[in-house]
Order: C-alpha cells, then sequence, then structure tokens
C-alpha cells in the first residue's frame, strides 16, 4: 500500500480508502462489514470513511465495532455532518448546533475520543459558512476533531472558505471529497485547480461509478440479477449511468484492461490515483475478495500510452453522463 499527504497536512492516508455508504447497511451484514474492514487493515488501508447519516447512525458502530481490534493512532477515521438526523429545523445543515452536537453523536456511536477528519458531507446555503468554519475550528481546538473537511463544494464555496480562514486565522481545510470517475470528471475544471492553490487533497467517492466500471453491466443486457442496480434500494442512482452508449465505452475500456492484464476495477481506480491531488479512492466493498482486487490496484502504474488510449475512448463522454449532481448520495 502507499500513502499520500492529506492536502497540505502532515497526515497520510492510504491511497485506497474504504468506505461505509450502501454496502454497510441493511444490504450486507454485519459480520461481512466487519469482515472487509479487518481484510483492509490487514492489507495496509488505513482510510476509514463513514458519515452519521449511513444507515441513520448504524454504519458508524459496524465500523467503531470492527476498528475496536486495532490501536486507535494506527488508522485515520472520517466521518461527516449535514444531511437530516432528525425532523426538527436543527437536525440538519451546518449549523453550530447541528455540528457540535452530531460530532459528539458520530463519536459515542463510533466509540472513540476522536475524529481524524470530520466533513461537511454538502454545502450548506442556509448557514454562514464562517459559523460552519468557526465551528468546526472549535472541534480541532477541544481535540474532538484533529482535521476537517468537505464533500462536494464547488471552487467558488472552497475559494469562499480559504478566504474566511485566512482572514480568521482558523485551521484549515484538509480535504475535499467529490465524485470521481473516468465517466464524472467534472472537478478536473475548477475543483483540483482551486484545491492545489489552497492545499487541499481530494478523498474522491465512487470511483467505480456505483460499479458501472466493473464491466458487469453490458449494452443490450438486462440488469443481472445478483448487481447492486438489481437492488431497488439503490439502482436510483446506477440506473443514470446504464446507458448503451456509456457502457459501449465501458465495454471499450475492458478491453484495454484486459490486454493489460488487470481487472477494469482496477484500471479504474489506478486511473483516478494519477491525478495529482487525489490523495485517497474511498472504494465499498459488500465481500473481502473485493477488498483485495481493489487494493492491488494502488500498485498499478499506467503508461502515458495507456493513458492516451483510454482518453481516447472517454473523448466526449460526458455529453451522455448526468450531471455530477445527479449521481451523487441524496441520503
Amino acid at each position: 500500500m502507499k500513502y499520500q499527504r492529506l492536502g497540505n497536512s502532515g497526515v497520510k492516508v492510504s491511497e485506497i480508502g474504504l468506505g461505509s455508504w450502501l454496502t454497510y447497511d441493511e444490504s450486507t451484514k454485519q459480520n461481512t462489514a466487519e469482515a472487509c474492514i479487518h481484510k483492509a487493515y490487514e492489507l495496509g488501508v488505513n482510510f476509514f470513511d463513514t458519515a452519521n447519516v449511513y444507515n441513520h447512525g448504524e454504519a458508524e458502530k459496524v465500523v467503531g465495532k470492527a476498528l475496536k481490534a486495532y490501536p486507535r493512532d494506527s488508522y485515520v477515521l472520517a466521518s461527516k455532518v449535514y444531511f437530516p438526523m432528525g425532523d426538527g429545523p436543527n437536525d440538519r445543515g451546518l449549523s453550530r448546533k447541528h455540528i457540535i452536537e452530531q460530532c459528539n453523536a458520530s463519536l459515542k456511536r463510533l466509540g472513540v475520543d476522536y475524529l481524524d477528519l470530520y466533513q461537511c458531507h454538502r454545502f450548506d446555503e442556509e448557514s454562514p459558512t464562517e459559523e460552519t468554519l468557526l465551528a468546526l475550528n472549535d472541534l480541532v481546538r477541544q481535540g474532538k476533531i484533529l482535521y476537517y473537511g468537505t464533500s462536494e463544494w464547488s471552487a467558488a464555496q472552497l475559494t469562499e472558505a480559504a478566504h474566511i480562514i485566512k482572514e480568521r486565522n482558523l485551521h484549515p481545510i484538509v480535504s475535499n471529497q467529490p465524485i470521481y470517475n473516468m465517466l464524472v470528471r467534472y472537478i478536473e475544471k475548477e475543483v483540483l485547480p482551486v484545491s492545489r492553490k489552497n492545499g487541499i487533497g481530494q478523498v474522491v467517492f465512487s470511483p467505480l461509478a456505483q460499479g458501472v466500471l466493473s464491466g458487469k453491466y453490458k449494452p443490450g443486457q438486462g440488469v443481472p440479477s445478483d448487481s447492486r442496480a438489481a437492488n431497488d434500494n439503490n439502482n436510483f442512482h446506477i440506473k443514470k449511468y446504464l446507458n448503451d452508449e456509456i457502457l459501449k465505452r465501458v465495454m471499450k475500456l475492458d478491453h484495454i484492461a484486459q490486454e493489460l492484464g488487470i481487472k477494469l476495477s482496477q484500471l479504474a481506480i489506478a486511473w483516478i490515483l494519477r491525478q495529482p491531488g487525489v490523495s485517497s479512492a474511498i472504494v465499498g466493498a459488500s465481500r473481502p475478495s473485493q477488498v483485495e482486487e481493489n487494493v492491488r490496484a494502488a500498485d498499478i502504474k499506467l503508461t502515458d500510452a495507456v493513458l492516451v488510449e483510454v482518453e481516447d475512448v472517454l473523448k466526449e463522454i460526458d455529453q451522455f453522463v448526468p450531471d455530477a449532481g445527479q449521481l451523487v448520495d441524496k441520503a
């Protein structure tokens, strides 16, 4: 396993991180989820990402229980805040009240004294950005979190935050967690340049486009019965990728992977990790063998010739892919 600094911070995270959205709720039994965490740790993964809203706190409990087997200083634990955790007017968003209360609740569910990374799960249009940043800064000063980051913040939002941080002399944002894969590349235009300017690393999610970049979905064919797309709870995300124009290109990418003697999923993850500014690619797994397969991608270095070949396949694919906002989790 290789490790990268998280933005301009001193902490290092594994190039492959293990996430817990969808895979650690009712669709994956707890014993299997714990087995995936143990396999990831065994293979050198030190970055584990979850959120309060994943299965309404249950994912945090599973992650916390599994990680108790290891020294607390041996892994980097991340969670998030923003989405509703109740029906009250203050049970959501990035107000000081919600941030502080949800941080304490996440710590309790995870069974730890501090979070290594606490992330704003989305931008909150209703809370002043300064209030949000001051609350996070106070959590750092209290030792409840060591670093903080964002998820799916735009270049303009990151720039506004950086200005406030500099003006108020606050602890900086160290990371942003956007969707990023071969099919969804919007961060390359503005988010990555702004992030590099402000020392913000990317810990990207959905590197396999909800499994589409595993090659299991074929153009002109039905959805496999054992696939995630066949699950009514999950397929509202995946089905947006499932059109023949996209799947034809995925098959071409699969051919490139076969010529290299690797899996398409490994090609997709290696392609992400070639991007400067990406600290980690967060993968999901419903069985330990998937963890092993994905982790091996960190050792694959793609040649310039392969990258050109991939780029040729991906040319103009964005016209067939929905806007990123339609593809991110709406939990």
